[in-house]
């Protein structure tokens, strides 16, 4: 946009702040008069890829007509978090029939965020239903000349540009222009009620027991998990076999107190759990909540529900406004035990306290039960380390681990936003670089996937960290380079556990050779025998034996009970095999072979995969891989089942379903299409080895 252009729009903007009681008369005098700059036709759609929409939109065509906002973001932002409700609210006031349509145009930060199969996980997270571009290239951003996230852009019915708002905290201004915008040019007759054709991607996915969790957490007395279901709006605590044992929250997303059935949540991230009791990160609410088993009740600790932008805090919780707290962890100061909650503030850039006794933060003043107030953090977004905590900087905080014994005696911290890993001390309150990032504090670019020392070694985006007191290491999800590191915070030494940098759902040989996609969150269990891993795209908990070196599913007595098998569309066909005869130690080769519609092309980024299941018979399957991404086509896909040694039934089904998502090869929609096989089998009493192969082929 022209410089004085520009500048002349901020100025009406500050203009509209500080006169409240302007007319929508008086706004399209001061605006509309002037819009005469004209984005061109193609805007650069040209190539890239939609969510949420039937086929690509083009202003030219689909967005004629319309009141268009571009929501600029990258979807690890919290800003751009922070926008989605006013937008949202917008949606609600005016529908593409009356003119308006919200285009989020997505431009990454990390390289992670390029990825289509990122984007697509990202707005299901965050429950986006309006259409989004993925804009990997910045093709948009540069020709609109965008400089910061999130950016909204304000186009007329002709595709003039009206508006921008740079920043959160503009609902006002936002839902005022808009409402003027519509209103003048409804009353020029320049607006058109057309749809623009509006495909939900939520609704061509299957359901699953979990939906992208975002923390676990383990007591280590009764040896209890505590899982943030984020996807589901719930918190479930579940048994180290697998077992359920509580799922609070769910039903909706809101904010609720009282019993474990009708309590309600939003998006809760960060977990904490110790005998009867569950302490909440309840993130898109903006509280903090405690879960007390023993009781069924649910209470809400900290926070108003709405997002705060209070960078003291002092007051007690319940009275207190926090901003997207994303991880929690019970601590002890000023020599009693478990007197304090501490919150890792996203929202805000800091880390918090909620005194559940009295006490007294290092360096800082005496605090009553109940009062919620900062520890650390300036509030600007920085990397930078101080002695002093109220001068240091975070960017994002999302993980928190304590390591309370001496000589450490500190919490660490998974920074995502400078990609580093923070100690904050318990002692006098000093917040200290650990591994990652870089001396500047300005600059939070400083993001890669390189083991080393230090500022050496890089990490892209790591939102979690788990303490092992047992052999003094730090264990760290750093998700967007899909991996499980370890640190040795006395060297200061980072190097890859697990991993292979891909974002896929792959259980290999051993760590190295086994996927995750973004995981959140990590715990140590066991006397740090095993790490508990919520890998967060997959929709899973995984378990890393650091003994054997193997990851596996947590699982219950008859298989894999944290995982799903999917629920088929109705429009997928079902193709039924004859019986195939087997024995009893014999494995089963089932080579699927799919084609794809002519002109299409397999999306390498969206998530193809297959899942196999045997409805009352899980027997058959337990201990066996039970899903797998699908990257290929170009060859049959071998997957096989071990038939044990002693079945405990003879006339077994198998069923095998594919996902698999592909687009247009010159671009553009993408689609989904689906098939299912189901195998009988006939097992003989005879033990035998081998393979027995089966051929399942199907064109779409």
């Amino acid at each position: 946009m022209d410089y004085m252009y520009c500048t002349y729009l901020h100025t009406q903007s500050a203009k509209i702040k500080r006169k409240r009681s302007f007319s929508l008369k008086d706004l399209c005098s001061l605006f509309f008069g002037m819009c005469r700059i004209v984005v061109t036709a193609h805007c650069c759609t040209t190539g890239l890829e939609w969510l949420n929409t039937e086929g690509p939109l083009s202003l030219q065509k689909e967005l004629a007509g319309k009141v268009v906002v571009l929501d600029f973001f990258t979807y690890c932002c919290i800003n751009c978090m922070h926008l989605l409700p006013d937008l949202h609210q917008l949606e609600q006031l005016h529908t593409v029939k009356d003119g308006l349509v919200v285009v989020g145009v997505h431009s990454a930060k990390f390289p992670n965020e390029k990825a289509l199969q990122n984007v697509c996980s990202a707005v299901l997270r965050y429950s986006i239903t309006h259409p989004v571009v993925n804009d990997r290239d910045a093709r948009l951003w540069q020709e609109l000349e965008v400089a910061c996230w999130p950016t909204l852009v304000i186009l007329g019915p002709r595709r003039n540009l009206l508006f921008s708002l740079v920043g959160e905290g503009h609902r006002e201004s936002l839902l005022l222009f808009t409402a003027a915008a519509l209103k003048h040019y409804k009353e020029q007759g320049l607006l058109q009620d057309h749809a623009v054709g509006i495909k939900l991607y939520r609704d061509s996915l299957p359901p699953s027991i979990l939906s992208f969790p975002g923390k676990v957490a383990v007591d280590p007395n009764s040896k209890t998990l505590a899982i943030a279901d984020t996807g589901h709006h719930r918190v479930l605590v579940v048994s180290n076999t697998g077992n359920v044992l509580h799922s609070v929250g769910g039903s909706k997303s809101g904010w609720k107190d009282g019993s474990l059935s009708e309590a309600l949540f939003s998006s809760p991230q960060g977990v904490f759990i110790k005998g009867d009791t569950v302490f909440v990160a309840d993130t898109e609410n903006h509280l903090i909540r405690k879960i007390d088993l023993s009781k069924g009740r649910v209470t809400t600790l900290a926070g108003i529900g709405v997002q705060g932008t209070d960078k003291e805090g002092g007051a007690m919780g319940p009275q207190q406004p926090i901003s997207s707290p994303w991880d929690v962890i019970l601590g002890s100061v000023g020599g009693m035990e478990d007197n304090v909650l501490w919150i890792a503030m996203a929202g805000t850039h800091q880390i918090w306290a909620v005194f559940l006794e009295d006490g007294k933060l290092p360096k800082g003043s005496e605090y009553g039960k109940g009062t919620c107030v900062r520890f650390a953090g300036s509030g600007n977004e920085e990397n930078r380390n101080n002695a002093y905590p109220h001068k240091a900087g975070l960017a994002q905080p999302s993980g928190l681990a304590l390591a309370p014994s001496q000589p450490w005696n500190c919490l660490f911290i998974a920074d995502s936003e400078s990609s580093t890993i923070r100690s904050l001390s318990l002692s006098d309150g000093a917040v200290k670089h650990v591994v990652g990032g870089e001396r500047d504090p300005l600059n939070l670019f400083a993001f890669g996937d390189v083991d080393g020392k230090g500022v050496d070694a890089k990490l892209q985006h790591p939102l979690g960290v788990a303490w092992d007191a047992s052999s003094s290491l730090l264990y760290v999800t750093d998700s967007y380079n899909h991996k499980i590191k370890v640190v040795d915070p006395k060297t200061k030494q980072c190097r890859v556990l697990a991993g292979t940098g891909e974002a896929s759902d792959v259980f290999g040989p051993g760590f190295t050779e086994s996927s995750f996609n973004e995981p959140g969150g990590l715990c140590v269990a066991e006397g740090g025998k095993l790490l508990y891993v919520a890998d967060t795209n997959n929709h899973h908990i995984k378990v890393l034996d650091l003994e054997t070196k193997k990851v596996s599913l947590v699982s219950g007595k008859c298989g894999v009970l944290l995982t799903h098998v999917p629920k088929l569309p109705k429009s997928a066909p079902v193709l039924s095999k004859t019986a195939l005869p087997v024995s009893a130690g014999q494995d089963i080769s089932m080579n699927l072979s799919l084609t794809l519609p002519a002109g299409t092309k397999l999306t390498k980024e969206a998530p193809s995969f297959w899942s196999l299941s045997a409805e009352g018979n899980e027997w058959l399957l337990e201990g066996q891989a039970v899903t797998g991404d699908i990257a290929n086509l170009s060859q049959p896909l071998s997957i096989i089942c071990s038939v044990p040694a002693q079945p405990q039934s003879t006339d077994p089904v198998l069923t095998l379903s594919a996902w698999v998502y592909c687009c247009l090869s010159e671009g553009g929609a993408c689609m989904m299409k689906v098939v299912s096989f189901t195998q009988p089998l006939l097992i003989g009493s005879e033990r035998k080895s081998g393979t027995v192969a089966v051929m399942l082929t199907h064109a779409f």
